[in-house]
């Protein structure tokens, strides 16, 4: 296992050893060392600083959106899907420290508990920093995420933009086809969605529910020229509706 070090230069901040560690302690692993503090007041912190860097940037960013559409771009790139994927680009998940329990269920991968840890992460540097530079680590670990205007279009809920698509475009019934695979401590899921009987997107995940979003995350951009096409009377339509 490579050393925190190593996390901190990808991070490109510096934290104090303890805090560090802190911002690591999974409650699993809290409650197998006797009840010692856990990441969650780091957590509860690093969300603030997160909503607010984000809402900052998009809020300077886009002087034309709406309070509406604002709303609904933070939501997308403050959503636990995109910080758990931040988390794996980072490699954050074989830092933190779990309990048996977790570890033998491959807790180190599941979104929420990476998610989570992203934003005990952004807590200790603004703890061991100040604003600024708790700031500049979410603008460069978001930016990318901020900067996909497929992604923050649809929303937090991809699963809701497929069902808004296929009402405006009368596509007929959304099915989501899910299988599972693997041992009941390594489970695993795909899934493809049918629309109108029409196979569009499909995706993968530890939960049924992480690869039916992955398969409407692709559907939608798979269905995106479709939806240019509309007459612009139905472009309105669902446009008053999404919003």
């Amino acid at each position: 296992m490579e050393s925190s070090e190593d996390l901190l230069k990808r991070l490109g901040v510096t934290i104090d050893a303890e805090t560090l560690r802190l911002a690591l302690t999974h409650r699993s692993y809290a409650y197998e060392q006797g009840g010692i503090p856990t990441n969650e007041r780091l957590e509860f912190l690093g969300d603030s600083v997160l909503g607010l860097s984000v809402t900052d940037a998009l809020y300077r960013d886009n002087p034309d959106l709406s309070e509406g559409e604002l709303a609904k771009r933070r939501s997308a790139v403050v959503s636990t899907r995109a910080l758990a994927k931040i988390a794996r680009g980072l490699d954050l998940g074989q830092h933190i420290l779990l309990g048996q329990g977790e570890k033998l269920t491959n807790g180190w991968d599941k979104s929420s508990i990476l998610a989570d840890t992203m934003e005990a992460i952004i807590g200790a540097t603004y703890l061991s920093n100040g604003m600024e530079t708790a700031r500049c680590l979410v603008m460069r670990i978001i930016g990318p995420v901020l900067r996909d205007a497929a992604a923050l279009g649809a929303g937090t809920d991809w699963k809701t933009s497929i069902q808004e698509i296929a009402a405006a475009q009368r596509m007929g019934v959304i099915d989501y086809k899910v299988t599972g695979f693997g041992p009941d401590h390594d489970r695993r899921f795909e899934a493809v969605l049918v629309i109108g009987g029409a196979t569009y997107g499909s995706g993968s995940g530890r939960s049924k529910k992480e690869a039916e979003q992955e398969a409407a995350s692709a559907s939608w951009k798979l269905l995106q020229p479709e939806v240019n096409q509309l007459p612009l009377a139905h472009a309105d339509a669902q446009l008053r509706h999404s919003t």
